[in-house]
């Protein structure tokens, strides 16, 4: 009978689950806190580069991009597949218009360094800067 309790005094009871729940929601908050602070300085950084804002897409076109989503989700109870088929395209027109932005954007830093061998290292090391900027974007999608 003395097993018995001993197999019982070592199970955890639900008070240790709660205390080890409650710490792993500590060490995620804490966790999150510090990833708030890294974003937050690599933001100043990226306003140090005085490069455009992280926004991906153009404020107009997400002002157009989210009234048509907002028509395509109201439209699915009546005719879902409509819907999902609209929903399809929007994406499709997102991609797109991201692409381009994308696009843009790296031949605008192409031409920001690429004169010929008339660039400083300096004008050199601004555009690395603004390189890592993009780059850090892209992989952010």
């Amino acid at each position: 009978m003395s097993d018995h309790l001993d197999d019982r005094e070592a199970r955890p009871t639900t008070a240790d689950i709660a205390d080890a729940a409650n710490a792993r929601v500590r060490e995620i908050d804490e966790r999150g806190r510090r990833l708030d602070r890294e974003v937050d300085l690599h933001a100043k950084e990226t306003r140090a580069d005085d490069y455009e804002s992280l926004r991906l897409l153009p404020d107009d076109t997400v002002d157009e991009l989210r009234p048509r989503w907002a028509d395509i989700q109201a439209s699915f109870v009546d005719q879902p597949r409509r819907a999902v088929e609209q929903a399809d395209a929007l994406v499709a027109d997102a991609i797109r218009r991201l692409a381009e932005a994308f696009a843009d954007a790296r031949a605008d830093l192409e031409r920001d360094w690429d004169r010929g061998g008339n660039v400083s290292t300096e004008d050199l090391r601004v555009a690395f800067r603004r390189y890592r900027t993009f780059f850090d974007r892209l992989l952010e999608i």
